[in-house]
């Protein structure tokens, strides 16, 4: 009997010690180091530390250096990535929903976005995103996306027949771009400074954060404001992280992931108002389009997937979008 009460005490024992063990997590993602993704992902280190008493550490390996958004999605599936402020695109190859909230012209603005993001919809993603081994933290900004060319300004879409455009690995851009006349090539954002600059294609389309991150503005002459797509940033943690983790110190990560969402999402929506300026002192041409025949030539993009597998809820994201 008093063995067995030994044993106990140090099982217990054990327990408490574990809970105060030290935990290393590793966040990736692929933009700069000077980027609003950059500055939320140390700002969530270090609440997280803070909040641990020192005992949870957060690297975070920006600018791509453990691959690109695609790879990275691979290693939270397969538990040997912790985190990941990764893209829509790339999740949108595992979690086809995703696809549902970058229909052409959906959001006037990225307020709107967000208000649907942070909404039943958003939680119904996460749920979908779970069931697929990915734990949504919260959702970053990617901004309203924008066209750069080193040919031409672009007021009309026939200003982009035949255009090379470069787009990530994303099937609703890929759908504009050719809806608009483009000839849409993949190439990883990584390598898209140096495309861009031997010529290997005309243009591309980023929200303005990425564009004055990735220094694209030297390697292209003009900047045309199309607005034609709203990309969130879904911060994921793998499911395989995720469970080994006790209840209090999933509590200090969804805290720190809420505060360091709400800083990213600022800094963005802040970094875009002031670049406009910014950009144009830097050389850049900078002009607005004709949006009318923008929209009307990309309608039947958003028919095409009303139509597909992910029908009923781009539906209602399109829905919940219109009536904001």
């Amino acid at each position: 009997m008093r063995i067995n009460k030994i044993i106990v005490g140090i099982l217990l024992s054990f327990s408490s010690l574990s809970s105060f063990a030290q935990i290393k997590l590793v966040l990736g993602h692929g933009t700069g180091l000077n980027s609003p993704r950059q500055v939320a992902a140390m700002r969530f280190a270090e609440i997280v530390k803070r909040d641990s008493n020192n005992r949870i550490e957060v690297e975070v390996a920006g600018a791509a250096r453990l691959g690109d958004d695609a790879a990275m999605v691979d290693a939270l599936l397969a538990g040997t990535l912790d985190m990941s402020a990764n893209s829509q695109g790339a999740v949108s190859a595992v979690v086809p929903e995703y696809n549902a909230f970058g229909m052409p012209f959906l959001f006037a603005n990225v307020t709107q976005a967000w208000k649907v993001l942070d909404g039943p919809l958003g939680k119904e993603l996460a749920q979908k995103t779970a069931a697929k081994g990915m734990i949504v933290l919260g959702y970053w900004d990617n901004g309203i996306r924008q066209m750069t060319n080193n040919k031409k300004p672009i007021r009309t879409p026939a200003d982009m027949k035949q255009m090379n455009i470069r787009t990530p690995p994303d099937q609703v851009t890929i759908d504009i771009m050719e809806a608009l006349g483009a000839k849409a090539q993949q190439i990883k954002f990584s390598d898209l400074y140096a495309a861009l600059q031997q010529g290997i294609v005309d243009g591309q389309e980023n929200p303005l954060v990425n564009i004055n991150a990735g220094k694209l503005y030297e390697v292209q002459k003009y900047i045309s404001l199309t607005n034609h797509k709203y990309e969130m940033t879904p911060f994921l943690m793998s499911k395989h992280t995720w469970d080994g983790l006790s209840e209090n110190d999933r509590r200090i990560l969804l805290n720190a992931a809420t505060q360091a969402t709400q800083l990213q999402r600022k800094l963005a929506k802040e970094e875009e108002e002031k670049l406009l300026v910014e950009l144009k002192n830097k050389g850049v041409s900078i002009n607005k389009v004709q949006l009318k025949p923008f929209v009307d030539a990309t309608s039947g993009v958003t028919e095409k997937w009303f139509a597909s597998p992910i029908g009923d809820f781009t539906k209602r994201v399109v829905k919940a979008a219109r009536a904001n």
